[in-house]
């Protein structure tokens, strides 16, 4: 098995429950990650740990089920996909492997918000992912991912990251 992993972290002045909130639907993904590009069969916010819904990568061909496997608010999320990774629409293709997302929030300092995701992407000898497709574990993606949510979150509640 093979095993890849990158986190990235950002500091906001936004509560962790507010972060929490925002980040931990998936609904706002689009808005926010530059590898998503659909969320369907979203089960009602907040996730709770069980539920699954599916996300369309970059083409909006590839799709990855995930499931909700911790969900303390507001201090940690964890969701992971496993078996055929970005699959098509009738589960046909994809590789074989487990993908797991998670999110920590800590209170470095008063008003402060930490905010770290972190990505593991682990796969079969046998079934190794195209070097392209590992792009997508680039700490870059996180970054971007880190500073939309700042942009959505200043257009919604107001000024918010540090």
């Amino acid at each position: 098995m093979g095993t890849v992993t990158t986190s990235s972290a950002t500091a906001f002045t936004y509560p962790a429950e507010t972060i929490y909130d925002f980040v931990t639907n998936p609904a706002n993904w689009t808005k926010t990650y530059p590898g998503s590009v659909h969320v369907g069969n979203l089960p009602e916010v907040p996730l709770k740990v069980g539920d699954t819904w599916v996300e369309a990568g970059p083409d909006g061909s590839r799709i990855f089920t995930w499931h909700c496997a911790i969900a303390i608010r507001p201090r940690m999320f964890v969701f992971n996909s496993v078996g055929r990774l970005g699959h098509d629409a009738d589960g046909n293709g994809g590789r074989e492997g487990r993908m797991t997302i998670t999110y920590h929030f800590t209170e470095p300092g008063a008003g402060v918000t930490l905010f770290t995701r972190s990505m593991t992407i682990e796969t079969y000898k046998h079934a190794p992912f195209p070097d392209g497709w590992f792009r997508t574990v680039n700490p870059a993606h996180i970054d971007a991912y880190h500073d939309a949510i700042a942009r959505e979150l200043d257009a919604l509640v107001g000024v918010g990251r540090g």
